[in-house]
């Protein structure tokens, strides 16, 4: 079966932030899955202040614009982080419900 799973990296100033967007992105379905990274933190410098925070985002290529408008929407940040990798393998079964979780 072909897919277009992505990968999507945004970041949030603290776990609360980063909860309450990955819940508001699921209800809407643009993603089907946001992992939160506590231990893995993206750190670098934003306006004179070092920060540190990550989230993972999975979707859809067909969704990439929905998530775009949610974020912009949605992210407390003026310039948010939003970076999507392209999925080239993954498991079938585990592809299949990542499109089906964004297509409700």
């Amino acid at each position: 079966m072909e897919h277009s799973a992505l990968v999507v990296l945004t970041t949030l100033g603290s776990e609360t932030e980063a909860r309450e967007l990955v819940r508001a992105l699921l209800e809407s379905r643009c993603i089907a899955c946001g992992t939160l990274l506590p231990g893995g933190r993206s750190l670098y410098h934003w306006e004179g202040s070092l920060k540190e925070e990550a989230v993972l985002l999975k979707t859809t290529a067909s969704k990439w614009e929905a998530l775009v408008a949610a974020i912009r929407e949605l992210h407390p940040y003026e310039v948010p982080e939003l970076l999507a990798l392209p999925v080239d393998r993954g498991l079938d079964s585990y592809l299949s419900w990542l499109t089906s979780e964004v297509v409700r």
